[in-house]
């Protein structure tokens, strides 16, 4: 009788662990963020929650799911990232000087345009202003009722 009720007892728990589902449930990262994430997915575009879905069941975290494209985009495209995080870049420490003063030359140039825009900003709306304060002189010198004289 106690074995009867041992393998009773045993099927109870594999089914309140959720057991019953084959390995699906198993290994299954369900947070909440994670259920959200997909349920996002589904609505932008089905394919995209299919493969969170997927992410999920597999056991990942929706948070590592960025690191993962770009990891598998790396090696689609060819570009590698060597075990210093230096993006590709060689030993050719020339070429690596040759290439910092590009960017930031770059960055220089990018400044400048971002600068000149502020500029050409301020001066439209100067000139906006003293466009308005000059109509609105003519206005007041060609009034009706002038008590000037």
């Amino acid at each position: 009788m106690s074995s009867s009720s041992n393998s009773t007892t045993d099927q109870s728990n594999n089914r309140s662990q959720g057991h019953c589902c084959g390995s699906w449930g198993k290994k299954g990262n369900w947070s909440g963020l994670n259920i959200v994430a997909m349920v996002l997915g589904f609505v932008l575009f089905w394919p995209i929650g299919l493969f969170i879905l997927y992410w999920i069941v597999t056991g990942r975290n929706v948070k590592e799911l960025p690191e993962g494209i770009r990891d598998q985009w790396s090696k689609v495209s060819g570009s590698r990232s060597d075990s210093n995080g230096r993006n590709g870049r060689g030993d050719n420490v020339v070429f690596n000087e040759y290439q910092q003063t590009q960017y930031d030359r770059i960055r220089e140039l990018k400044d400048e345009i971002k600068a000149r825009s502020r500029r050409f900003v301020e001066f439209r709306a100067n000139a906006k202003r003293r466009a308005d304060e000059e109509e609105f002189n003519r206005f007041m010198s060609d009034a009706p009722g002038r008590s000037d004289s």
